[in-house]
């Protein structure tokens, strides 16, 4: 969702490059162009205006226009000021009672239910016991839905029919939870379309009669400055611990990610970065301000990478490397792999430099990864295991078992016998990565 102010950042620094001696005007100049990305992209003017100033002020010392390179001591500056505006430090997200109860508060719309099941299914993975508690009674079909959820996550999910009482819903669901061994209770509480005092009435009394340790606020992200004022009425009222910012991958401007911690004094705990169970993601700002600036986060992508890769498959296929052994079931297993790690868009926004636009990623490189696997899938196991015998005859055969093209299929092994000679010369890399050169 960053993409157009990171274009606009990225215009910014290149200008001052382009400048043999960085002056104070140009300086200027620059931070000009800084608060009109930062408008346009819908982050609230008090925010801009303090942004803007600070780093004006560290800007214009005289250690930034006497440096060898002061457009990196800027883009340094920059990247400080963000990591600031975005809380500064990472939000611990401690759990500490059993059962422990998490709210999950926000407007109808906002993506609350969804990251429900997604804290629960995170939680999961953690070795907690989770249960979905559903508080939505008013909702049609919501109670409906974190029962689906529930089902595709693994995890169990206690509702009481007829019962419009949130409290009493509450309650019984604890005696639930402390008699199922369950450590965790995540309530998913009713929305609305706009806020109302009845709606905030309630969550106060549940708020009381749980003590939960957390209370996260969902803001739909794609609202922009709407999800500020949100905020700052939930806060006035329920007093939430942290917030959870959804549809991150959307287009939206960015505004309600780069003002809501300014404006309310509270952390982002979690960002929902796709409409997967899986995609969620622990916020952290200095990350976040990385990427905003092009900088990648080469660290959220080991960790997403260490959540699919399996350590003894990945050294093994290091070995195979070092043979000339790697085949396309292995390559096919690799692609597998990737596709557990999220969007393809998503993954290449993590590497520093790597600048494409959204549609180029998002439509030719997933409907390319799905080509791939299905020519793989047509082949036959000895046909994987060795592409040398594939000829004229095999090839047309596979094009017509995947629905491609015999040129499809030409481009495909020529480049699995390039990336197989490349990967044997950069295998003794492997070593020196974290999680295997192979899994990347």
């Amino acid at each position: 969702m960053f993409q157009e102010i990171s274009n606009k950042f990225a215009r910014v620094f290149k200008e001052l490059r382009g400048h043999g001696k960085v002056r104070e005007a140009h300086i200027k100049d620059a931070m000009r162009e800084v608060r009109r990305a930062l408008l346009e992209a819908d982050v609230n003017y008090r925010v801009v205006k303090d942004f803007v100033s600070r780093v004006s002020e560290r800007a214009l010392g005289q250690k930034v226009l006497d440096s060898l390179t002061p457009d990196q001591q800027i883009i340094k500056i920059v990247h400080e000021e963000l990591v600031r505006l975005l809380g500064e430090k990472p939000s611990e997200f401690r759990l500490t009672r059993s059962p422990a109860s998490v709210m999950v508060v926000g407007l109808q719309g906002s993506g609350k239910t969804t990251f429900a099941a997604k804290l629960a299914k995170m939680l999961k993975k953690r070795s907690r016991k989770p249960l979905l508690v559903a508080c939505d009674v008013y909702r049609p079909a919501a109670v409906e839905q974190l029962k689906i959820l529930g089902r595709e996550t693994g995890v169990d999910v206690f509702s009481v029919d007829g019962e419009k009482d949130v409290v009493k819903i509450a309650v019984e669901a604890k005696d639930f939870a402390v008699k199922g061994l369950y450590d965790t209770m995540i309530f998913d509480t009713a929305g609305r379309l706009h806020i109302d005092d009845e709606m905030m009435n309630e969550l106060v009394e549940l708020k009381e009669k749980l003590e939960p340790e957390e209370v996260l606020l969902v803001l739909d992200s794609m609202t922009g400055q709407e999800a500020v004022a949100v905020a700052k009425e939930f806060l006035s009222r329920v007093d939430f611990s942290g917030i959870v910012l959804t549809k991150l991958d959307g287009d939206a401007r960015g505004g309600a990610a780069l003002s809501v911690t300014a404006i309310t004094r509270k952390p982002i705990k979690f960002a929902s970065v796709g409409e997967r169970l899986d995609d969620i993601e622990q916020f952290f700002p200095d990350r976040m301000a990385s990427r905003i600036l092009g900088m990648g986060d080469v660290l959220t992508l080991i960790e997403k990478a260490q959540e699919v890769i399996d350590v003894e498959k990945a050294k093994e296929m290091e070995k195979k490397l070092r043979k000339d052994s790697f085949t396309l079931e292995d390559f096919l297993e690799q692609l597998k792999s990737l596709r557990k790690m999220g969007p393809l868009d998503q993954l290449l926004g993590m590497l520093p430099g790597v600048k494409l636009k959204r549609a180029d990623v998002s439509d030719l490189g997933e409907k390319e990864l799905k080509k791939i696997v299905a020519i793989i899938n047509s082949m036959t196991p000895e046909e994987r295991r060795n592409p040398a015998i594939i000829d004229g005859s095999r090839r047309k055969r596979i094009a017509r078992g995947s629905g491609t093209s015999v040129q499809d299929v030409n481009k495909l092994l020529n480049q699995f016998n390039q990336m197989r000679k490349m990967m044997k010369q950069f295998s003794k890399m492997a070593g020196k990565m974290p999680f295997g050169f192979p899994g990347m």
